[in-house]
């Protein structure tokens, strides 16, 4: 692109260089010749008028005379009837410009000038032009060079910006060269790279999510699967499957609820849903995990509770804070359920060290993590909890206890579709509890 530009540029000054030029040294030759002819025309003139005056002042005419009156260059030769022809200078070679006067007196004056003199007039114009045309053509050359390093240079620039993005370097360069065209096209490519950064850190949170999440549903359905093929029992069997398709369900609401994160955190599906067969569903699935472990899993608060959210959602919530407690925590887990207001409040706290004073709230960002674990887990819960309008906390920090706070509705109230009935918490510190709660510590 730049040898095109180069030579286009070239090529448009060569033509107005020959256009004009040959105009100009037409114009010129003629103006030169004109020119001279006036001159020896002129001195032809001027010469006859001096020797009339002579003629009738009976002054004397001679060569000598009338030598200083002629140009060195020009030959001239006056005849006066009964008088010898008068000659002075040099009679020139070959081609001359000639002009021929009649006096008054009856004399005759010719001039001649060698045409040499115009040619050479003519030639040293020629050279002048010559010189400006090139002067001009370097000129032209420097600036298409200029202008071609100056669009050529962007466009190798957005160029390897174009690769390095196809190549997985999502980095916009805030790169801009001056020309609205090229700017332009910057800033649809600063704008891909920055959309595609976006899709691409959605892809491996999501990736990072649905490898955490789905873990321990994995790990539960191969246990029943298991128990299904070490018993005979048909209906030993029959109720392994019937839980087994439940966690397959569940399993299907897992990744529905990361694909839906991932596109949108802000989505959510709250419906009014009944709280105890939430609970009480944990509470069979992780108990066996807990028995494994030498520890307990128990439940406490009140009963028939109504909240608005969505069911599998909050079922991974408490999983996460349930399995955050059998991973870090150390004796008995209790869940606790109780009205503050018109919100529910489940609290999850265990006898464990409780969190690290030096994480405080940043236990709910990502790769947070006190004890060489993912720190995911609670990311995606408090994201999974304020999708549908709800928030998660860390309510106390020794002996520890989170909180999942949710709206409540009244007993046998119709489900209903409701969104965004809490707006997210800032995540600078803990809320702070309601007058009416009281703190299980266990």
């Amino acid at each position: 692109m730049r040898r095109r530009l180069i030579n286009s540029t070239l090529a448009v000054v060569l033509v107005v260089i020959a256009v004009f030029g040959v105009s100009l040294v037409i114009v010129e030759t003629r103006t030169i010749t004109t020119s001279a002819q006036e001159r020896v025309e002129s001195e032809a003139v001027r010469l006859a008028s001096i020797v009339d005056s002579r003629i009738i002042g009976h002054e004397a005419i001679s060569a000598q005379v009338l030598g200083d009156q002629v140009d060195s260059e020009r030959f001239a030769l006056i005849e006066i009837p009964g008088r010898d022809p008068i000659q002075i200078g040099t009679r020139p070679a070959g081609d001359v410009i000639q002009a021929t006067e009649q006096g008054e007196q009856g004399e005759t004056v010719t001039v001649q000038e060698p045409r040499s003199s115009v040619t050479n007039e003519v030639w040293r114009t020629l050279l002048m032009i010559a010189a400006v045309a090139t002067l001009a053509v370097i000129a032209a050359v420097l600036l298409a060079v200029r202008q071609a390093n100056r669009l050529a240079s962007p466009l190798t620039d957005l160029a390897e910006t174009a690769e390095r993005l196809g190549s997985g370097d999502p980095r916009p360069r805030h790169k801009r060269y001056g020309v609205p065209e090229l700017d332009r096209v910057a800033d649809v490519l600063d704008s891909s790279a920055e959309r595609i950064a976006r899709m691409l850190t959605a892809e491996r949170r999501l990736a990072a999510d649905a490898s955490h999440q789905l873990r321990t549903p994995l790990t539960a359905l191969s246990m029943r699967l298991e128990e299904i093929t070490l018993t005979d029992d048909p209906d030993t069997v029959k109720e392994e499957a019937t839980i087994a398709l439940t966690q397959v369900e569940r399993l299907t609401d897992v990744v529905e609820r990361l694909l839906t994160n991932s596109r949108d955190p802000r989505t959510g599906s709250a419906v009014s849903f009944d709280l105890d067969e939430v609970v009480k569903q944990q509470l069979e699935e992780w108990r066996p995990a807990y028995r494994s472990a030498g520890r307990a899993i128990v439940h406490s608060g009140k009963q028939n509770l109504q909240a608005v959210g969505t069911p599998g959602a909050v079922a991974q919530v408490l999983a996460a804070l349930i399995e955050n407690s059998l991973m870090h925590g150390g004796g008995t887990v209790a869940l606790r359920t109780r009205i503050a207001g018109n919100q529910v409040v489940i609290e999850v706290t265990d006898e464990g060290p409780g969190v690290p004073p030096e994480l405080g709230t940043r236990i709910f960002e990502r790769a947070i993590s006190g004890r060489n674990s993912t720190g995911i887990g609670l990311a995606v819960a408090r994201d999974l909890a304020e999708a549908d309008g709800g928030r998660l906390e860390k309510l106390q920090a020794q002996p520890p206890v989170f909180g999942l706070v949710l709206s409540s509705t009244p007993p046998g109230a119709a489900p209903a579709r409701v969104l965004g009935l809490f707006p997210p918490r800032p995540r600078g510190g803990p809320a702070a509890p309601a007058p009416d709660e009281q703190r299980t510590v266990r």
